[in-house]
């Protein structure tokens, strides 16, 4: 099957214009611009079953429509922080396919009315933001962004904003703080972006993968997504796989293959052909999942995932073998969000700091009662926290000493 998102893997070049625009590039944007009406636009899309890629899996179109129509002027943004660990996709569509993704950013600007947007990226993508600048010089040349686009009233500019490499600026509002010149903190919802967003004005904040899929959408058709995929989970997604297997690498495959397709189909199975053990499908804020016959046979879509008591996310896969303690993993996990934890909700500053405390403790000489202390820990933190970051550290914590209660014994 052809790709959808990764297509420099079928198309060489295609990162150069002339080879976008032989390959059907900015037809479905010029399309739009002079034919559609922006409503129109967020109908295909939202009729198509496109969601969110970056983690929380919102349906696209849905949230383009609660942009608020009485407030202006609108922003989009495109968030390329891409922070999550286990997770390396954006950055492959932006280096290889990079018209794409900027022609879908300029999609969802027509469709909700934005005359500017921003892509956003961790402060480590410099050379990205510095490629992707002269991608849009390039489109600018062409005359695809700028004034009075195709002839019609509609202006777009599309700027590149680098952060400092915060793990807690991937969360949209912390994120638009930062491109405001602030700290980057979560800001307190209500209101959401689509009504206060970038400087208090209604903003769309979209996934660089997400925003990649929308040209062919507006190209080939909704039905033409809905093709692939599963009732609850439309079309394809990049499935980031990494850990103790042969292959480590991006796959893009449509949703409803399973695990076992994925890790033994794809990725060459588990390294030196060790047992499975457990598998964290949404990188290193996932719940994890024990790696049994049922779990390799669930299929890679939402809901179904689910039902192992995890969630999907951004599909950062990480697998785990017999040879790796979960005890080690969750170690690992806390350091991460201790460090990436902004302080400035209570629950998350002083739950990362006794939970890598307690870590550390069971690590140096090893309590019973120190395991039940970290699972109460976690658990006092759950529900109460800011944003999603303090929730996300808390999952691998309470589903490693439940899931895999031999990992913590002395």
């Amino acid at each position: 099957m052809a790709h959808v998102i990764l297509r420099h893997r079928d198309i060489p070049n295609i990162n150069q214009i002339d080879v976008y625009k032989k390959n059907g590039g900015f037809e479905a944007w010029k399309n739009a611009v002079k034919k559609m009406k922006p409503e129109d636009v967020t109908n295909v899309v939202k009729n198509s079953g496109l969601r969110g890629r970056g983690g929380a899996g919102f349906p696209t179109g849905m949230k383009w429509q609660f942009m608020d129509n009485k407030s202006w002027p609108h922003y989009v943004v495109a968030n390329a922080d891409e922070s999550e660990p286990g997770t390396f996709k954006d950055r492959e569509i932006m280096e290889n396919n990079p018209f794409q993704f900027l022609e879908g950013v300029a999609l969802a600007s027509y469709a909700v009315g934005a005359n500017a947007a921003y892509v956003y990226l961790r402060g480590e993508f410099w050379q990205v933001a510095k490629f992707l600048d002269e991608k849009i010089a390039e489109m600018e040349k062409e005359g695809v962004l700028g004034d009075k686009l195709f002839g019609t009233d509609y202006s777009l500019r599309i700027y590149t904003h680098l952060g400092a490499g915060a793990y807690i600026c991937g969360e949209e509002t912390a994120l638009l703080e930062s491109i405001e010149g602030k700290r980057g903190q979560p800001r307190v919802r209500p209101p959401f972006p689509p009504s206060f967003g970038l400087y208090g004005k209604p903003t769309v904040v979209n996934n660089v993968e997400t925003l990649t899929n929308v040209p062919l959408i507006l190209a080939n058709g909704a039905d033409w997504y809905k093709s692939m995929g599963t009732a609850d989970s439309a079309g394809v997604k990049i499935f980031s796989l990494s850990g103790r297997v042969k292959k480590p690498g991006n796959y893009e495959l449509p949703f409803g293959k399973t695990f076992r397709d994925l890790i033994y189909g794809e990725g060459g199975g588990i390294i030196d052909d060790r047992p499975i053990k457990a598998i964290m499908p949404a990188g290193a804020s996932s719940s994890f999942i024990v790696a049994d016959e049922k779990a390799l046979d669930t299929q890679l879509e939402y809901a179904a995932v689910r039902t192992l008591g995890a969630d999907l996310g951004s599909a950062s896969v990480i697998v785990i073998d017999d040879t790796v303690s979960i005890e080690w993993v969750i170690s690992k996990t806390i350091h991460f969000f201790k460090h990436e934890s902004c302080g400035k909700c209570t629950p998350c500053r002083e739950g990362n700091h006794w939970m890598l405390s307690v870590v550390n403790r069971i690590e140096h000489g090893h309590k019973p009662e120190d395991v039940d202390l970290l699972m109460n820990v976690a658990k006092q933190m759950q529900g109460k926290c800011l944003c999603a970051l303090g929730e996300f550290a808390t999952m691998a914590v309470v589903t490693g000493i439940e899931r895999f209660p031999q990992d913590f014994k002395a």
